[in-house]
C-alpha cells in the first residue's frame, strides 16, 4: 500500500518543490505542492504537471489525490496571512 511519504518521493523526483506536504490514509491523499514550475499556469495545467510526474501511479497505486498547487509567491502570501 502506498504511503504519503512515497507520494512525496514520486513528486520530488519529477518536480522542483520548495514545499511539499502529503497526508493520507493509504487510499485517499491530500497534497500541498509549492513549485516555481507553476508560475503563469492555470489550476488545471498545474494539476496536469503533477499528474504527469505521477504517471501510471495515478491509476495503479493512488486512488484519490486532492491537490493544492501554489507558486512560491502564492505560498508566501498565504503563509503570511493571519489565521482566523
Amino acid at each position: 500500500m502506498v504511503q504519503p511519504n512515497d507520494i512525496e518521493t514520486y513528486i520530488r523526483q519529477g518536480l522542483d518543490c520548495t514545499h511539499l506536504q502529503v497526508d493520507g490514509d493509504g487510499h485517499h491523499f491530500e497534497a500541498v505542492i509549492v513549485s516555481p514550475v507553476f508560475e503563469g499556469l492555470r489550476l488545471v495545467a498545474r494539476h496536469q504537471k503533477v499528474y504527469g510526474v505521477l504517471g501510471d501511479r495515478m491509476r495503479q497505486e493512488i486512488h484519490a489525490l486532492s491537490m493544492k498547487t501554489l507558486t512560491p509567491q502564492e505560498w508566501s502570501e498565504q503563509s503570511s496571512q493571519p489565521s482566523s
